[in-house]
């Protein structure tokens, strides 16, 4: 929101995606390159405190937030888009989206943010949001909604897994 300031009446965050904020010249650049840095030292240390998770998931949300420094360093260009750009954050969406499914537990009693129906349903509404995102790119229409609508549940889903796991009888082992 406060990029969205700075840049004024002529950012909207509806038609518009974050990336457009931290473009190259934009006038909150700033705060979105430390929040997108801020948001991959996140997912990193998720990735490497949360030891109830299958190593797979942790992989995956842990390249999460190596692909969010990566947007970080090389962002949009001010104006028309860029192929390093948008390929770094297909890969960083790929990776948050089947990190849920990835690090699922399928044995025992895993605590719940890591039980299969829950991992495949973050997993599937993810993926869905990202097919909304698609869709609405092509269509040149909400594609700032549906950017932050997967974004949001990107950041939420890893926040609500440890929370299940301090939760858990076996918490000690579940986040170190």
């Amino acid at each position: 929101m406060i990029a969205g300031l700075l840049e004024g009446p002529a950012y909207d965050p509806a038609a518009q995606t974050i990336s457009v904020l931290a473009a190259d010249g934009a006038a909150g650049s700033w705060v979105m390159t430390g929040a997108l840095v801020a948001l991959g030292a996140c997912h990193l240390l998720t990735a490497w405190g949360l030891r109830a998770a299958a190593l797979a998931g942790r992989v995956a949300l842990g390249g999460g937030g190596v692909s969010a420094f990566v947007v970080a360093l090389f962002p949009a260009p001010s104006s028309g888009g860029s192929l390093h750009h948008g390929s770094v954050a297909a890969v960083g969406f790929t990776l948050l989206a089947v990190w849920p499914v990835l690090a699922a537990d399928r044995g025992g009693a895993p605590p719940w943010g890591l039980r299969p129906a829950p991992s495949i349903m973050a997993t599937a509404l993810m993926c869905v949001g990202a097919a909304w995102f698609l869709i609405e790119m092509q269509g040149h229409g909400a594609i700032g909604v549906a950017e932050r609508v997967v974004t949001s549940l990107q950041s939420l889903w890893p926040f609500l897994v440890v929370a299940s796991c301090l939760r858990h009888p076996d918490q000690d082992e579940s986040v170190t």
